[in-house]
């Protein structure tokens, strides 16, 4: 009897076991898939958003020499201090070959705003300009208008919310029509429109060449100009700033990159000129200077 019940005992036990570790195969089998389940959500939470403005920085329509840049020309961080909304109408002045515009366009784009192209009025550059920038799936409708010594109204008046003027000042003056050009700007802004601008800066110690032959120029008289034209003074940044860049170089502020001019045989380099040291130098320290029209 005793003998009996040690056997059903065991077997109870046996049969407890068996259940056991059925049950621990069942936990062990499906555990995977509960993990799978928990490692989708995890990569999903930690999937990053970008903001429009980093779209438009990596947008496969720069060219990785146009992105290099980046580190040079600060494009979010200047527009940021100009504080460019991308629901804004923006006049972007004489934009060139549009290294800016890959920027502003799309992010204009993806908030509704309106991105207008003010080039100086030759036709052939406008005419490529507008087929470099047509597809508007990726830049949205670029618009255009013109600014020099002869043109008329930038735009009808007050309706721009903010105009960007990027190394163009030592253009105008070499025009002798930078007043004309702050007065414009000033008229087609809203009150409290903001004029966003960046030049090569000339030291204060250096006497200002009237035409800005070498491309630099001073931060006091830019601010004279926009005071004059009715702007308030906003605020200044060295985002841009290049403490190494001494501004004065054989060839102007085209002996530093992106030009990195070494002359030619119309211009011949001076003896010992060293391109290289140049290059070391990077691109030109710049002031960044935000006016404001009144009245907002």
């Amino acid at each position: 009897m005793e003998t009996h019940m040690k056997h059903i005992l065991m077997a109870g036990l046996a049969g407890l076991a068996i259940t056991a570790c059925g049950g621990a195969e069942e936990t062990i089998a499906s555990a995977p898939e509960t993990e799978t389940v928990a490692e989708e959500v995890i990569e999903t939470a930690a999937a990053p958003t970008q903001s429009p403005m980093e779209v438009a920085l990596a947008g496969d329509w720069r060219s990785d020499d146009n992105k290099a840049r980046d580190a040079h020309r600060h494009p979010a961080e200047t527009l940021a201090f100009f504080e460019v909304d991308a629901d804004e109408t923006v006049i972007e002045i004489w934009p060139g070959g549009g290294w800016y515009t890959e920027v502003i366009a799309p992010y204009l784009a993806s908030g509704g705003g309106t991105y207008i192209a003010a080039g100086n009025g030759r036709a052939d550059r406008d005419a490529a300009f507008a087929e470099r920038f047509s597809d508007t799936t990726k830049f949205g409708t670029v618009n255009q208008t013109t600014i020099n010594a002869e043109s008329g109204a930038l735009a009808d008046a007050g309706t721009v919310d903010t105009v960007l003027s990027f190394r163009n000042v030592h253009n105008w003056m070499g025009g002798s029509y930078e007043a004309k050009v702050f007065e414009d700007v000033f008229a087609s802004l809203k009150p409290g429109g903001v004029f966003g601008l960046v030049e090569h800066r000339l030291p204060s110690s250096a006497d200002q060449d009237p035409k800005a032959r070498t491309g630099y120029v001073h931060q006091d008289y830019v601010i004279q100009l926009a005071e004059a034209a009715g702007f308030e003074f906003a605020a200044s940044s060295e985002i841009n700033a290049n403490p190494k860049d001494t501004a004065d170089h054989p060839f102007g502020v085209w002996t530093l990159p992106p030009t990195s001019f070494a002359g030619n045989e119309n211009r011949p380099a001076p003896e010992g000129f060293d391109a290289e040291a140049y290059k070391a130098i990077g691109e030109s320290d710049r002031f960044t200077l935000k006016f404001v029209k009144p009245g907002a």
